[in-house]
């Protein structure tokens, strides 16, 4: 039976450096309502789908929440029938932990969305609005909009002329679509986060160009009154010779400012034999393309854009160990530079 753990407990628990997964099962609209910031969402009705993909090491100590209603409850229970051996309770849930004095947050992907705003601060990431984006269409300046979201996204609408390059593909193509230097580069997203990760990924990759995201996005373009692009499926093409060159040296430099280590097989190796008592996230961050292609066996897709968008969904188990794959480098660079200013 699942044991109970009060709020306090638990957040210094969340604190400290053992793994954690704190799971909230309530379907995803009540979830956004309101939550601890580093709860995760599967929800009750896909638990079966997603535990063993999501937390892999059936000893990971896991933690249930809710919001009281007793789902917690019904979700411990399946988690032990899955063979999970540390399960516990919120005791009292979401209510408990507000009236224990803890911050309870709405929204979804919280901790990289709070992160893309601490990023813009203390880099002082320069940005545009679409007004001033469409003046300088208009004035004749050279540029180039890069959308940092994925294809699937880009293709429902995109600022007239953008190019689809997804987060992590930036500092990789950017040479492509940008090879001279008095080329301004504008990033844009849906909204704010990718655009500021995406536009402070080149400035701190050290590119030579004049980097800025646009404020709000095609959101923002849309609610000036300027009309999006359709259906559209332009791609930046992968970089060869020095565009490739120039693309590992700068995030290299950029992964070794933050601090990011490279392991090699034999390392991995270990660690796979010790999956039993630490978790261990492979996570191949190049395009679907290449990783439906060819990938390690136990490796899982998460494209490095998505994964710093969405931490929360990829790595739920707090302190796990992650390894990043990329046969280029530099997507996996990049990535793991950001996922270091995280905290992982």
């Amino acid at each position: 039976m699942a044991k109970r753990i009060d709020a306090r407990t638990l957040y210094d628990r969340l604190e400290g450096s053992e793994e954690t997964a704190l799971i909230d099962v309530r379907e995803q609209a009540p979830y956004a309502a309101s939550h601890p910031i580093l709860a995760a969402n599967i929800p009750l009705s896909r638990l079966e789908l997603l535990a063993s993909e999501r937390i892999p090491r059936r000893s990971t100590p896991i933690v249930v929440e809710d919001a009281g209603e007793g789902i917690a409850e019904v979700a411990a229970a399946k988690l032990e029938a899955f063979g999970y051996t540390d399960v516990s309770i919120l005791d009292g849930g979401t209510p408990a932990w507000s009236a224990a004095g803890l911050e309870l947050f709405s929204g979804m992907h919280v901790p990289s969305k709070a992160f893309g705003e601490f990023v813009e601060h203390v880099y002082g990431t320069p940005s545009v609005s679409a007004e001033e984006l469409k003046g300088i269409m208009d004035s004749g300046r050279k540029l180039v909009v890069l959308d940092s979201r994925p294809m699937d996204e880009y293709r429902v609408m995109n600022i007239p002329t953008g190019v689809d390059v997804p987060g992590a593909e930036l500092v990789y193509r950017v040479g492509e679509v940008a090879p001279e230097p008095d080329t301004l580069v504008v990033v844009n997203c849906a909204g704010r986060t990718r655009s500021i990760i995406g536009a402070q990924s080149l400035i701190n990759a050290g590119i030579p160009n004049e980097v800025v995201a646009l404020r709000n996005g095609t959101m923002g373009w849309h609610l000036a009154g300027y009309k999006l692009e359709h259906g559209n499926d332009r791609t930046a093409p992968e970089p060869a010779g020095e565009a490739l060159a120039a693309a590992r040296a700068r995030s290299a430099a950029a992964a070794a400012r933050f601090g990011v280590r490279t392991v090699d097989a034999a390392t991995l190796d270990s660690w796979r034999a010790e999956a039993d008592s630490r978790t261990l996230a492979i996570l191949d961050v190049r395009t679907i393309e290449e990783f439906e292609a060819g990938r390690i066996a136990d490796s899982r897709h998460a494209p490095g854009g998505q994964l710093v968008q969405a931490t929360d969904l990829y790595l739920p188990v707090r302190n796990a160990r992650v390894v990043l794959v990329d046969d280029k480098r530099v997507r996996a660079d990049m990535t793991g530079s950001w996922l270091a200013q995280l905290g992982w």
